[in-house]
């Protein structure tokens, strides 16, 4: 984030309570500006000194607290707030906020409040299925706030119902989806393929490679938070789905070219991340291979090139970048797969750099267009993503003036 965001926090009283510990902290991390406001009921379940050391900001619990400072507190804090988030919420404060009530603190904060409200529920599953709480939370989403819908799971009752409060990755994906308030990629489709695909030699063993998928996630997470109608197609992976976007699932070179087929007509932005497979086994074996006495040599054969694919299949209106992992001759080898396989954008990076590759947070790219090379530093997968949406997008704009 260019400059600090101020997030409140509105704690209710329930055993998830527990959780909004970590999420707080995760915020504190990521040098957000955090305020706790908590309900009597929640200062039961924790005490508010645990929030003061995680945030070094004074825990608001009584409206008439005047021990803190002299301005009105409830509406300082409301009008400096770029988000207010209420984790744990109960079937109570959603109620209360529905009917409009401000009886303390947290309420009397959150009435006056302009800024987004993200609310994540957490109750028995019948309090959560109650057709009041129901009609509670379909009046608050018809008033644009915003929910973390719970999850199922054990209850602290002892039932296994829905009512479990949201994970705290979901949470935080919502949180920074909601601070990006710039949405230059709304009403645009993006399509991003992420991950390796696996080639199956027999049941058993497959021919595939160490991608991670890590830096296609970023692309279609980021590429949400910036307003875009994402399609994630993905190759097998041990990453959770982003939120929010359409995501389809394969696992082989011809499964993924299928689906790309099927997907690219209707996108404006089209980004091949995935590592697919150059090669496949020529027959796959129904039944185990059985270790040979001698050595074995077994056919393989080219898998489509997606990426050329799309190059060739491209409207005049659509921008195609493709990925580029390199070992030696980096910038030449790059410039050669822009211009033979028609990307309008290419993306690449050397293996053998530490903080880029397979399997890592960070990486260190050159964005090459048929004009211009773009040198970046060392940074997270999710900074390389924002700046290789904007640079396809600015080559997207370019596109769309020229055919008006």
């Amino acid at each position: 984030m260019e400059n600090k965001k101020n997030i409140v926090v509105g704690i209710c009283g329930g055993i998830a309570v527990y959780k909004a510990c970590q999420l707080v902290s995760d915020l504190v991390k990521k040098d957000y500006d955090v305020h706790v406001i908590m309900t009597k009921n929640a200062i039961e379940f924790a005490n508010p000194l645990t929030f003061e050391t995680l945030t070094k900001n004074h825990v608001i619990s009584d409206t008439f607290d005047r021990t803190h400072s002299s301005d009105v507190r409830h509406i300082t804090l409301a009008r400096n707030a770029d988000l207010f988030v209420i984790v744990p919420a109960t079937a109570n404060i959603i109620a209360k906020i529905a009917a409009g009530i401000a009886d303390d603190m947290l309420t009397s904060t959150l009435l006056p409040a302009t800024c987004p409200v993200l609310i994540a529920p957490a109750m028995n599953s019948f309090m959560y299925e109650n057709p009041i709480t129901q009609r509670n939370i379909k009046t608050l989403k018809e008033f644009a706030y915003y929910f973390v819908e719970p999850e199922v799971g054990l209850l602290a009752c002892g039932d296994v119902g829905n009512g479990k409060l949201a994970s705290n990755d979901a949470i935080m994906e919502e949180i920074d989806n909601l601070l990006v308030k710039d949405k230059p990629l709304l009403h645009k489709k993006v399509l991003v393929t992420a991950g390796p695909t696996i080639e199956k030699m027999d049941p058993v063993r497959f021919l595939s490679n160490h991608s991670s998928g890590k830096m296609g996630y970023a692309l279609a997470r980021q590429a949400r938070y910036l307003g875009a109608d994402v399609t994630l197609i993905s190759g097998p992976t041990n990453l959770k789905f982003p939120r929010g976007i359409k995501v389809v699932s394969v696992e082989s070179s011809i499964e993924m070219f299928e689906q790309v087929q099927k997907e690219y007509p209707k996108q404006d932005i089209m980004i091949k991340a995935a590592a697919v497979a150059d090669y496949t086994f020529a027959e796959y074996q129904p039944n185990k291979i059985k270790k040979a006495i001698e050595n074995t040599s077994f056919k393989l054969i080219k898998t489509n090139d997606i990426l050329a694919y799309l190059g060739s299949k491209k409207a005049n209106n659509q921008v195609v970048c493709g990925f580029a992992m390199e070992t030696e001759n980096l910038i030449q080898n790059a410039q050669d797969k822009l211009k033979n396989k028609g990307c309008d954008i290419l993306i690449a990076n050397q293996l053998n750099q530490e903080g880029a590759g397979f399997n890592v947070d960070t990486n260190i790219v050159t964005i090459i267009t048929k004009d211009n090379i773009t040198q970046l530093p060392l940074l997270s997968k999710d900074q390389v993503a924002i700046e290789v949406l904007h640079k396809c997008l600015e080559i997207l704009k370019r596109k769309e003036e020229s055919i008006c």
